[in-house]
């Protein structure tokens, strides 16, 4: 899997586009129910495929609300979290979208699945491109890997890692035992 996620802004809560208003937000497990029919309404990604291998996916909502705002898919492995996929829903892309922020937090929701494992907030992923690689980098604090297996390879470190989390106010349930 290749992210191509933009990150426009790093907020501690989303923030409504059209008033500016910061709005709390909830995360947990997504249900099988909340990713089959994803596709049809408009999501890039196919949550149901089976490359997602033992990933978790995760919804992000804002508080009081049902709709998914996004998702991530994030797998525990040896010392670390390997972030699969990031969306955001339709409604949040391009320059008409309802909230702004979301990419920032699904990747906070990585990170804090990667501190409850011991890892200290270590994550990794493969961007879709140089761009996108210098994006996440910029706004993440990424930083490329040399790697045989992608080109793109990025890790966010446990400093950068600690500053991210430390900047949302994340309420939800990773379903970690």
């Amino acid at each position: 899997m290749k992210l191509d996620i933009i990150i426009d802004k790093l907020t501690p809560c989303l923030e409504a586009v059209s008033t500016g208003e910061l709005l709390q937000t909830t995360f947990s497990v997504a249900t099988d129910s909340d990713v089959s029919d994803l596709v049809k309404n408009g999501w890039l990604f196919d949550w149901t495929d089976g490359d997602l291998g033992k990933a978790n996916i995760y919804k992000l909502l804002v508080k009081g609300d049902d709709t998914i705002q996004g998702l991530v898919a994030a797998e525990v492995v040896k010392h670390a979290v390997y972030v699969h996929i990031v969306e955001s829903a339709p409604h949040n892309r391009g320059a008409d979208k309802q909230y702004a922020g979301v990419g920032g937090h699904l990747f906070a929701i990585a990170i804090k699945l990667s501190v409850v494992n011991g890892f200290n907030g270590y994550i990794y992923f493969d961007a879709k491109n140089l761009e996108l690689a210098n994006h996440y980098s910029d706004m993440l604090g990424a930083t490329r890997l040399p790697s045989r297996i992608h080109e793109y390879r990025m890790e966010v470190l446990e400093e950068i890692a600690k500053k991210i989390i430390d900047a949302y106010t994340l309420e939800g349930d990773l379903n970690v035992e």
